[in-house]
């Protein structure tokens, strides 16, 4: 995985152009069926990756963390939500709360994450390739698949299943 990892940035700069290309014409002529090709490719890559031995989206972003996901972790942790965000979270320049440093403060170094039950919603969606109307969502994935090689895959996948 740390092959993978250590190469993952080039390749990811090596098909931007095309990958950009290839989202701006999505964008004009999703097909019918994007919803379901894009939700079969993700969990066709899924079952055969493991997160846990990769991790990197923990170890190099952080995720924006919801009001509600505020509510529910500090409860997690029972400690008022001001409390958490003082201690855990700080805000960015879009007025977004993120973590106030990476890699994730709450990355064990077993690649397993200690609020797993509670994460975030951006968490838990990560990295957004089973999304509905994923067409509206290709700058995220354009910066995701620098930092996922599932992500990376699936949109290799994605290119040669849907011709445009």
């Amino acid at each position: 995985m740390q092959d993978i990892l250590k190469h993952l940035p080039k390749r990811a700069k090596d098909t931007h152009n095309a990958n950009k290309k290839f989202f701006s014409k999505l964008k004009k002529k999703a097909p019918k069926q994007l919803d379901y090709i894009m939700q079969e490719l993700h969990e066709a890559e899924f079952n055969k990756t493991d997160c846990l031995t990769c991790a990197n989206c923990c170890k190099t972003t952080g995720p924006l963390f919801t009001d509600k996901d505020v509510d529910r972790i500090s409860k997690y942790f029972k400690m008022k939500p001001q409390q958490f965000i003082s201690q855990y979270l700080r805000v960015d320049e879009e007025n977004d709360y993120v973590l106030q440093e990476v890699p994730c403060t709450f990355l064990g170094a077993d690649n397993y994450c200690s609020i797993y039950e509670v994460r975030p919603k951006a968490c838990r969606e990560f990295p957004h390739t089973d999304r509905k109307k994923f067409q509206q969502i290709s700058n995220l994935t354009l910066k995701n698949v620098a930092i996922c090689p599932a992500a990376f895959n699936i949109v290799e996948a994605m290119k040669q299943r849907i011709k445009l």
